[in-house]
C-alpha cells in the first residue's frame, strides 16, 4: 500500500516524526479501530483518530445528539440535537475526510451483538459510560482476540486502560474491575458533572494511545502498554499510572479449571 501525493502532503507532520515515518503512516491507513460510545470520550477521540488517517472507522452509538452534550462532545452542533449520535458523526467526518472509510450502527451494544459489531477490527476503543456495556465489551475484544482501549471521565478524573485479555500473559478490563457490575442494577454510573476541557484531555490521550497500538511493531513509538492503567487528575493537574494484574481466575480470559 502506498499513499498518493495528497495523502502525503496531508500527514507531512506525522511522517516527518522518526517514530511515526511513512511506514507508520502507511500502516495507519491500513488499519481498522471500532469506537463505542461517541460522548464525551469518543467525540474527541474520533477527531483526532481520523486526523491520524486511520483508514476505516466503525462508529457504534444508540443515543442521539441532546443540547447538553454540546458543552464536551466537540464533533456536534446545534443543528445536529434531535439527530443519532452516529448519523451525526458520520456527517462530520464525510466533511473532515472524504477518504476515510466509515461504517455505522445505531443498536446498542450488548452482550448478544458485540462480537459481531467489533468483528474485524484492529483495535476498540470503549467509551461507554456504564460498566455492564463495558463488560460485554471487554469479553467481546477477548473472544475476537482484538485489543481494548478502555477509558471514563467525570468531574476532573480520568482515565485510559489499554488491554488484551486474549494474550497468556495480559489482563482483560473484566480482571481490573470483577464481575460485580454485570448485574442490572449497577448499569449506570452517578451523573456528577463534567469539565468539558476534562473531556477533551482523556479523548485525546485516548487517542494517542490508539495510534501507539496500532503501530506496534511497525514503527519506534513504543510499547502498547497492555495492562496499564493511566488516572488523569485535572485538578493537581497530574497523571500516575497502575499495572493491572491477570486474574487466572477471570470468566473473560483466566485459564479454563
Amino acid at each position: 500500500m502506498s499513499l498518493s501525493p495528497a495523502r502525503l502532503d496531508r500527514f507531512a507532520r506525522h511522517i516527518v516524526i522518526p517514530e511515526i515515518g511513512g511506514a507508520g503512516q502507511v500502516a495507519l491507513a491500513d488499519k481498522h479501530i471500532a469506537i463505542i460510545g461517541l460522548g464525551g470520550i469518543g467525540s474527541p477521540a474520533l477527531q483526532y483518530l481520523a486526523a491520524s488517517g486511520i483508514g476505516r472507522l466503525t462508529l457504534i452509538d444508540d443515543d442521539v445528539v441532546d443540547v447538553s452534550n454540546l458543552q464536551r462532545q466537540t464533533i456536534f452542533t446545534t443543528r445536529d440535537v434531535g439527530h443519532g449520535k452516529a448519523t451525526s458523526a458520520r456527517r462530520w467526518l464525510a466533511n473532515f475526510d472524504e477518504a476515510l472509510d466509515v461504517e455505522i450502527s445505531d443498536s446498542r451494544i450488548s452482550a448478544d451483538n458485540a462480537g459481531r459489531l467489533i468483528e474485524g477490527a484492529d483495535l476498540v476503543l470503549d467509551g461507554t459510560d456504564n460498566f455492564a456495556t463495558r463488560l460485554a465489551v471487554s469479553d467481546a475484544c477477548v473472544a475476537e482476540r482484538t485489543p481494548l482501549l478502555s477509558a471514563a471521565v467525570g468531574r476532573f478524573q480520568g482515565q485510559v486502560g489499554a488491554f488484551a485479555g486474549h494474550l497468556a500473559d495480559q489482563p482483560c478490563y473484566r480482571c481490573f474491575v470483577g464481575d460485580a457490575f454485570d448485574a442490572e442494577d449497577c448499569d449506570t454510573c452517578a451523573d456528577d458533572g463534567m469539565l468539558g476541557a476534562m473531556a477533551g484531555w482523556v479523548g485525546s490521550f485516548a487517542a494517542m494511545q490508539a495510534v501507539r497500538i496500532l503501530l506496534q511493531g511497525v514503527s519506534a513509538f513504543g510499547e502498547p502498554q497492555f495492562g496499564k492503567l493511566h488516572i488523569l487528575d485535572g485538578m493537581k493537574p497530574g497523571m500516575r499510572t497502575l499495572n493491572i494484574a491477570k486474574d487466572e481466575a477471570c470468566k473473560g480470559c483466566g485459564v479454563p479449571r
